[in-house]
């Protein structure tokens, strides 16, 4: 068995969840107006949780239609980049992964896997599960943010490397998160090596609301438990039962937005932060935004930030797709 230590990236030793908790993101968002709240927040143990089985609803289909296209593509991938070291921003489960590991398994036996996640839970879990499957795996699974996964990788020259970055993820930045994101991507990896991305595609408004808004309000505890997950972080006292979930389209951006709408007038402490916060009824909370692509659009942007596109995959009806690009030097 080869697989190596799990990293703790930061100090954060409360639980093995770690982002940057020094909470100022948490202040500017509840202090602005309209109130937003950091979707990474989403993700503590319990939010990973119920992330899976939002997973498995009928509604949402970016899951079932990624798996289906990773699942047709996945040998082409490894055969185009040929062996190289793997690693994953925001792998959850790393169920998905698995296509991606059989296929790179069947071209070298000496596969590494690096899965980074801001949730120690699932990062241990999904660890202990892939050590049954594939025993002869080396696996380095890193706990903490995007930023200081990359920041420790850019450090750490390899012969080739993927980074891959599933689950229309990307989704959640702003257009302006989005162009910072791919920058540091492209400056983390060197010129041949590889970028992996899952993209939600643009389409008929019923669909995408009905995706995050499911009939066993699923999405809707995975949203309140970002209230839970300030309430012991932050040592606040968020009443979950006086907000209430609400996902729409906004059709000018091409995005979901999820909301938490305030159902009382009321006021909320958060002690570590010095914060208190004054809620009035009918007011929201912005609590997680998930574009819908253009591929041809996406394209370009890639292509600005030195990720040249070696090819594209999409289901039939082009509701997803998935990009392989190729880091390369700017001119």
């Amino acid at each position: 068995m080869r697989t190596k230590f799990i990293k703790v990236l930061g100090q954060d030793n409360q639980c093995l969840n770690n982002l940057n908790i020094d909470g100022k993101d948490i202040i500017r968002g509840l202090n602005q107006v309209p109130k937003t709240l950091p979707s990474k927040y989403f993700y503590d143990d319990i939010g990973s949780e119920i992330f899976q089985k939002i997973c498995e609803l009928p509604e949402y289909y970016p899951t079932r239609t990624e798996t289906s296209i990773l699942r047709q593509c996945a040998d082409e991938v490894a055969q185009i980049t040929g062996a190289c070291e793997l690693v994953e921003l925001g792998s959850g489960s790393s169920t998905k992964t698995q296509f991606l590991l059989n296929a790179y398994q069947k071209i070298s036996d000496k596969c590494k896997y690096i899965p980074i996640d801001v949730s120690g839970g699932i990062i241990k879990t999904s660890i202990l599960n892939l050590q049954k499957k594939y025993p002869d795996l080396l696996i380095e699974g890193l706990i903490g943010s995007y930023e200081q996964a990359l920041a420790i990788l850019e450090s750490v020259i390899v012969p080739s490397r993927m980074i891959f970055f599933l689950g229309s993820s990307i989704g959640n930045f702003t257009a302006q998160e989005c162009n910072s994101f791919l920058r540091r991507i492209a400056h983390t990896l060197k010129p041949s090596d590889y970028f992996l991305i899952g993209i939600d595609l643009q389409k008929d408004i019923k669909i995408l609301e009905a995706a995050y808004n499911d009939s066993k309000s699923i999405t809707a505890a995975f949203n309140l438990n970002i209230l839970s997950h300030l309430n012991w972080r932050f040592q606040s006292n968020f009443n979950l039962n006086l907000f209430r979930h609400e996902a729409i389209y906004n059709q000018a951006n091409n995005q979901i937005e999820m909301y938490l709408h305030c159902l009382e007038t009321h006021r909320v402490s958060l002690d570590t932060l010095n914060l208190n916060v004054f809620f009035e009824a009918g007011e929201s909370i912005l609590t997680e935004i998930s574009r819908k692509f253009d591929l041809t659009i996406l394209q370009n942007e890639l292509e600005l930030q030195g990720l040249k596109t070696l090819k594209i995959w999409t289901d039939k009806n082009r509701w997803y797709g998935v990009i392989l690009c190729q880091a390369v030097e700017l001119k």
